[in-house]
C-alpha cells in the first residue's frame, strides 16, 4: 500500500475557516489512516504479511509556518507509521514514509508556488539547486514496497538534495555571503 493522498492550502494560518483545516486533515491524515487499516485487517486475517510505504513532508518533524494543516496531518502520519511499524511487525507488516523535497508536478506546483519568484527561491534552497525528478523518487518507492527492504521498518527517508539539512542549521542561510562578505566577518 502506498499513501500518496495530500491536500494542502499555503495561506496564512488565521485566514483559514476550520473546514479548511478538516479537508487537508481528512485527506491526508484520515486517508492514510483509514486504508492503512482496511487493508492491514485484510492481511492480518489472511495470515499475510506486507509493506505499506507513506509518503509525508520533509517538515512532518520540524512544522512549517503557512501550511500548518499539512503539517499536522503528515505529523500524524509519521507518528502512525512508526507506531504501527513496531505493533504490526509481529504479522510481518512493514511501515516506512518518504519525505520528499521540492518535485514539481503540473497543477499542484503553480498553486503552491504562484509567483515564479517563489519557485526560484524552493530551488535555490536546495544544496543541490535543482529539484528531485519524478524517477528518482519512483525509484526509492519502489525500492522500501520491494523485498530488499524487508529489514527497514519504521523509517522515513528524506529525499530533498539536502533541502531539509540546510533549513536545520540557524546559520545555514549564510552560503549566500561572498568569499569578501566572509572576510569581513
Amino acid at each position: 500500500l502506498v499513501n500518496n493522498a495530500a491536500g494542502n492550502f499555503t495561506s496564512p494560518t488565521e485566514r483559514l475557516s476550520h473546514r479548511a483545516v478538516d479537508a487537508v486533515l481528512s485527506i491526508v491524515l484520515h486517508g492514510a489512516f483509514y486504508c492503512t487499516l482496511a487493508l492491514a485487517k485484510r492481511w492480518i486475517a489472511a495470515g499475510r504479511g506486507g509493506r505499506i510505504l507513506n509518503i509525508v513532508t520533509t517538515y512532518a518533524e520540524t512544522g512549517s509556518a503557512f501550511v500548518v494543516p499539512s503539517a499536522a496531518a503528515t505529523a500524524g502520519v509519521l507518528a502512525m507509521t512508526r507506531s504501527l511499524a513496531v505493533e504490526w511487525a509481529r504479522y510481518g507488516i512493514t511501515m516506512n514514509a518518504i519525505a520528499p523535497g521540492p518535485f514539481p508536478t503540473p497543477g499542484a506546483w503553480e498553486r503552491l508556488m504562484p509567483d515564479s519568484r517563489l519557485a526560484e527561491a524552493a530551488i535555490q534552497r536546495v544544496p543541490l539547486k535543482r529539484v528531485g525528478r519524478h524517477e528518482e523518487l519512483a525509484n526509492l518507492a519502489a525500492f522500501l514496497v520491494s523485498d530488499l527492504a524487508a529489514y527497514i521498518n519504521g523509517e522515513c527517508v528524506v529525499i530533498d538534495g539536502g533541502e531539509w539539512l540546510k533549513g536545520a542549521g540557524q546559520f545555514s542561510g549564510l552560503d549566500v555571503l561572498t568569499p569578501a562578505q566572509w572576510d569581513a566577518l
